[in-house]
């Protein structure tokens, strides 16, 4: 990290291993200055000096952060999954996932009920929730997706027995991408109205296990990595209209392949952001992807501008513009610590400004000149050494 940041402690916290286990930190960024959330669901407020505004209490993991009206809007990943809206230091609304998804069926984390992501477009935040849980020897999901007031009113809610991964607003409503479609509800992509309703619905490939892993809106179109076929598409009304090959697998040994995560998209174009290796068979491979961890930028014609390595894993990207903010976590195959840190880049022109951490960067923020990240401690299982801490980095 650069030695100019501010670096503010969170308290203690178990390390990270050499996988990832799913997010357990977030933070967002206001015009008084950066909110955490924490792994044990306090929410904690900063100003733009690094001094504390407010804490307040929570359950589970404080996961999900936007600002929204005059506060914060606080999703966790809980047994009850408290959606909150917090505003200096008080908490003026709430909702429970729990009462509409059900609460967990066995007291490990991932089977919590989990608020996956929340946008905000004008006076309505759009928010996804999912709880999972085994059902006849195979996956079951309970979703919905809230649209809400900001006094906490619930407008519509959309449910379905799928696993919602990511929000985007869209045309007065919203864009869902559900990310594993097991039951009832086959759709990948969602487009919804302003009352809820569906406008649209795409897919790549209806019988694939994962579908759509990150959606995003620019242009009048949605943009989508797709996890059924590791391809990037731009959808227009409900038609792809160019597709990127991100992921697809390759062989020079084990035949491999990578996920595309993340998108986000401007009228300057769009950014593609793919993961891990993994191989066909099994879960272990020496082989690595050619296009693993790389950041793509792209026309809104279509057509590949830049790529760059990444180094490592994220849990989420963060966005302003033309500006994304990448959290580089670790590479569990190669467990290489000098990847750790953060990467941002313009959406037309590539990389701007990147740092390093000790730790692994889990969650980022960035808004006008203002960036906000977490890290948090490391111990790969084949070293045993202690990485980082868990601190607010303000760079």
């Amino acid at each position: 990290m650069s030695e100019t940041a501010t670096r503010i402690p969170l308290g203690d916290i178990d390390s990270c291993g050499s996988r990832q286990a799913g997010r357990r930190s977030g933070v967002t960024l206001t015009g008084s200055g950066p909110v955490v959330g924490l792994a044990d669901g306090t929410v904690r407020a900063f100003d733009r000096a690094g001094a504390e505004r407010w804490s307040v209490d929570g359950e589970g993991s404080a996961i999900t952060l936007v600002p929204f009206g005059a506060g914060v809007l606080v999703g966790e990943r809980s047994k009850r999954g408290a959606v909150r809206l917090l505003e200096d230091g008080t908490e003026r609304w709430r909702h429970d996932a729990a009462d509409a998804i059900g609460t967990p069926t066995k007291e490990t984390r991932f089977f919590l009920p989990m608020v996956v992501d929340a946008v905000t477009d004008a006076d309505t935040a759009y928010v996804a929730i999912r709880r999972y849980e085994r059902r006849d020897g195979g996956r079951h999901f309970e979703s919905s997706v809230y649209a809400l007031a900001s006094d906490g009113t619930v407008r519509w809610r959309y449910d379905a027995d799928a696993s919602p991964i990511s929000l985007a607003a869209f045309n007065g409503g919203v864009a869902v991408a559900y990310n594993r479609c097991p039951g009832d509800h086959d759709d990948g992509l969602v487009v919804l109205d302003n009352g809820g309703s569906e406008r649209w619905v795409w897919d790549t490939d209806r019988t694939a296990t994962r579908r759509i892993g990150d959606v995003a809106a620019a242009d009048g179109s949605l943009f989508v990595t797709s996890h059924a076929d590791y391809r990037g598409y731009r959808i227009v009304d409900g038609d792809a209209v160019w597709s990127a090959d991100l992921g697809t697998q390759r062989s020079s040994g084990d035949e491999v392949y990578t996920y595309p995560n993340h998108v986000h998209a401007s009228d300057d174009g769009a950014v593609f952001l793919t993961g891990n290796t993994f191989p066909e068979e099994g879960r272990e491979t020496d082989e690595r992807h050619p296009n693993e961890q790389t950041a793509f930028g792209y026309s809104l014609s279509g057509t590949e501008r830049w790529r760059e390595e990444v180094g490592g894993f994220s849990h989420g990207i963060a966005a302003d513009g033309s500006r994304l903010l990448v959290p580089v976590a670790q590479h569990f195959r190669e467990r290489d610590p000098s990847v750790h840190g953060w990467r941002v880049f313009d959406v037309r022109d590539g990389p701007r400004v990147s740092a390093t951490t000790d730790g692994v960067v889990t969650a980022a923020a960035i808004a006008g000149d203002s960036r906000a990240l977490i890290e948090e401690p490391v111990r790969y299982h084949d070293d045993g050494k202690r990485r980082g801490r868990y601190a607010l980095e303000l760079p």
